[in-house]
């Protein structure tokens, strides 16, 4: 049994840092570039709009994720610490993109609900097989 886990060739924590990079460049986009201005804003006032602070939530769950990663992929003495803080964080962005069971939202909002839900989803999937992987190596004598 390999010492490291690896899921498509990803260690856990460039899994980490590969969603939470790709969350928070998408809320940036959207915040910057993609959402427009309402029609009918008065035009002294467009310079000025900006999209509602809710378009960075995938952003705010994002960081931290990234954050954690890098911070594993430093720090091997505390790797089990990260990841089971990065799967906690997972489990926020699975409940936060749940949301999108209620429908009646933007094109835009669809897409970051559906991000949340999908890497929330797929990263406490790898970890539960990463800390079982774990678990068995430990109990083959092969790790602490």
């Amino acid at each position: 049994m390999s010492e490291e886990f690896r899921f498509f060739g990803m260690s856990v924590p460039n899994l980490a840092r590969t969603f939470g990079i790709v969350l928070i460049v998408w809320s940036l986009y959207l915040y910057y570039y993609a959402i427009e201005p309402p029609t009918g804003l008065n035009p002294d006032l467009i310079d000025d709009w900006r999209p509602s602070i809710t378009v960075l939530i995938p952003a705010f769950l994002g960081l931290p994720m990234a954050a954690l990663g890098i911070m594993a992929g430093r720090d091997e003495k505390n790797l089990r610490h990260y990841m089971h803080a990065a799967m906690v964080v997972a489990l926020f962005m699975a409940l936060g993109g749940a949301r999108i069971i209620n429908g009646g939202m933007s094109s835009f909002a669809f897409i970051s609900h559906l991000l949340l839900l999908l890497f929330g989803v797929a990263f406490m999937f790898v970890g539960i097989l990463s800390f079982r992987h774990a678990r068995l190596l430990r109990e083959a004598g092969g790790a602490e």
